[in-house]
């Protein structure tokens, strides 16, 4: 099983990048320092040069693989999304009771990431921040509708939609299943944002976090 694991790759929309960057070793470690770095400096002060002087490559090399740092970017949230979809389907497969799958769901949503090694060239812990931190500036642009039609966001939406069916497997009739569930999504990654930024505007304890928050709002919408 684990062999079987580490083989998984997730599909990211090819009009992301020029080049796929999980077939070459050169595009692997641009992946992985990318991540590093970015989560070391933020989104604004990152640049190719940066990343070529950190992985001693040729700037020009990293833009065979990526046309700009903004779908460098997309591209690190939709592996995220897909990697977060990945869990998702995972850990709620073998649950049967739509409420208790969608409870578990929550979790795997919102809990605080841990590294996964089944990616080696992947840091989840840094990319986690990269979305907590990030995340809006990927569609947060004039060409967000462009880059919609063209399926950058799929893996996202995508999420979102298993998200949604399985909070209608709860309550078929509940009308807003669809901005419930990205509001989960969104919702879960801005209060990791509160809880490291405004400490003040918070409730979380040692003994709390944000899963129990989502929980316990979705059982009173959804009742």
């Amino acid at each position: 099983m684990n062999t079987l694991l580490r083989d998984l790759k997730i599909s990211i929309n090819e009009g992301i990048y020029l080049k796929d960057p999980q077939s070459t070793d050169l595009g692997r470690r641009i992946i992985q320092h990318s991540i590093e770095l970015i989560d070391e400096i933020g989104f604004e002060d990152f640049t190719f040069r940066k990343l070529g002087n950190r992985i001693k490559s040729n700037e020009s090399s990293l833009y065979r693989y990526f046309e700009n740092k903004h779908k460098l970017l997309v591209y690190l949230t939709s592996w995220y999304w897909g990697w977060k979809e990945y869990q998702l389907v995972f850990t709620t497969n073998s649950i049967s009771d739509p409420k208790n799958k969608l409870i578990k769901a929550i979790e795997v949503l919102s809990e605080v990431v841990k590294e996964d090694n089944k990616f080696e060239h992947i840091n989840e812990v840094s990319l986690n921040n990269i979305i907590i931190n990030d995340s809006a500036k990927s569609f947060l642009t004039k060409n967000v509708d462009k880059e919609n039609k063209e399926g950058y966001f799929q893996t996202y939406k995508r999420l979102v939609n298993r998200l949604r069916e399985m909070i209608l497997e709860v309550n078929p009739k509940y009308p807003y299943p669809s901005s419930l569930a990205s509001n989960i999504i969104d919702g879960s990654i801005h209060q990791h944002f509160i809880i490291t930024h405004f400490k003040s505007l918070h409730e979380y304890e040692e003994y709390k976090k944000p899963s129990d928050f989502f929980v316990d709002m979705v059982d009173k919408i959804l009742n």
